[in-house]
């Protein structure tokens, strides 16, 4: 049966208090649409998403997700000009869904992340489907009224309800799956006769149930939590790096403080990682096996491989790190940067498209910037790659079984070759032989006793 999924988008979020669209704000580093978007299943053929608040921000970050591959299946959007409400903003998607022409359409909120797969692969397996929830506290859903054979009888809104059906304790969860050929003439006889005077999606839904078994599946309550707060957005990450955390440990994952740990939903890590508290995984990273990485680091979108080493605060993005590597304290990653095996970058060393092959090492207080370094290299304390002259960038090339005295500067672009050594306190402007020894100093003059007399007229 072909399905189609509507994504309704389209909400301002008042109490976010904020510029950025409600479904663009994030739960651990990815937007709350995204996580709604990668849940959908392989049987959902294509997407809907109603827009309206933020609609160029919302297609600008599905342009860039669409880049990056992350999109589950083709998706279009639609205008929910004048909002007035969830039934009206399904309605906008009719011309669309005509087009589509889907057995089935799958109904989700941008704003709800949490929804698993295997929940929306449960209303994908039925002809039409409603995900409940039961709550201690239900004030504020809509309650949902079931027939004696369990069936969906109707939902009520928390506005229309009588006291009695105000107390009951199961409520609608927004996430449905009903059959086009039913949906359809439902939708068009929505009225706004109800509190609100808006355009009830539940009625529509109600409607349906009229001429068909609508089912009830029972789902976790915080797979249907929705953002509609800083402080949901809060307990939405909390309640999502608890599912991660406890997702990896179960796979062999050592976290020594959980709590303070916050790995992202694209983040990929073998058995035996283990990582210690405040570190922060964004992104697509990947962790290879026996691979530690220390307090305070924070990484995005790198590759770490196995057997590494990741000392204390360290900072990675868009870089890549080599088996058996050693990283740290305190060394700075930034995009482009390539460290091969069993390199060694140590503590206040910045990278930037910087290609260090396998053994080659740099310890201590360096800035390497568009370079490559071969094989077994050393580079001493405070040498500084010199690649921008103020309007463009250049790279600096070094060999392999180089020796860098400490406190050298290479201005780009620039040359070492294979086995050469420079001096400390060197200043290289231009290229230097395999092999050969380069010296750029000012002599050192010694005056005798001028120090003792400087002291003596002060």
């Amino acid at each position: 049966m072909s399905t189609v999924a509507v994504i309704l988008a389209a909400g301002l979020g008042t109490r976010m208090k904020s510029t950025l669209p409600k479904v663009l704000h994030p739960v651990l580093g990815d937007a709350s649409l995204l996580w709604v978007l990668r849940a959908l299943p392989s049987s959902v053929s294509a997407a809907v998403l109603v827009l309206h608040h933020g609609k160029a921000q919302v297609e600008e970050a599905l342009q860039a997700w669409e880049k990056l591959g992350l999109l589950p299946c083709p998706i279009t959007t639609v205008d929910q000009e004048t909002p007035l409400g969830t039934g009206h903003a399904v309605q906008q998607a009719i011309p669309e869904l005509d087009r589509l022409s889907p057995e089935r359409v799958v109904i989700l909120s941008g704003d709800v992340p949490l929804l698993r797969r295997e929940s929306i692969d449960r209303l994908t397996a039925q002809n039409a489907v409603l995900l409940a929830m039961e709550l201690n506290d239900p004030t504020g859903y809509g309650r949902v009224l079931r027939r004696t054979d369990g069936s969906l009888q109707g939902i009520v809104e928390q506005k229309d309800a009588s006291e009695e059906i105000r107390s009951l304790r199961l409520v609608n969860g927004g996430a449905y799956a009903l059959p086009w050929k039913a949906l359809r003439p439902a939708l068009a006889g929505l009225t706004n006769a109800n509190a609100q005077k808006e355009y009830y999606l539940t009625d529509a839904v109600a409607a349906v149930a009229a001429q068909l078994p609508v089912q009830i599946e029972l789902c976790e309550a915080s797979e249907l939590m929705g953002m509609n707060s800083r402080l949901d957005q809060a307990e939405l990450q909390r309640l999502a790096q608890k599912r991660i955390n406890a997702h990896w440990m179960a796979q062999g994952v050592t976290l020594l403080a959980p709590e303070r740990t916050v790995i992202g939903p694209m983040v990929v890590l073998a058995q035996d990682v283990l990582i210690e508290p405040n570190v922060r995984l964004e992104g697509r990273v990947r962790v290879g096996s026996g691979t530690r990485l220390g307090q305070g680091c924070v990484f995005r979108d790198c590759q770490i491989g196995c057997g590494a080493e990741v000392r204390p605060y360290c900072v990675g993005t868009s870089a890549a790190i080599g088996d058996g590597a050693k990283v740290g304290p305190f060394a700075h990653l930034r995009e482009g940067t390539l460290l091969e095996n069993d390199v060694h970058l140590g503590n206040f060393v910045e990278t930037k498209k910087a290609h260090l092959k396998a053994g080659a090492k740099a310890n201590h207080l360096s800035y390497l910037g568009d370079c490559e370094i071969g094989e077994r290299t050393n580079i001493g304390a405070g040498f500084i790659t010199c690649n921008y002259d103020g309007a463009r960038k250049h790279r600096t090339l070094i060999g392999r079984d180089v020796f860098i005295g400490s406190d050298c500067q290479a201005v780009a672009p620039l040359a070492i070759g294979d086995g050469a050594m420079t001096a400390a306190g060197t200043t290289l402007t231009k290229d230097v032989p395999a092999d050969a020894l380069a010296l750029a100093r000012t002599p050192q003059v010694n005056r005798e006793h001028l120090a003792a007399r400087l002291r003596e007229r002060r």
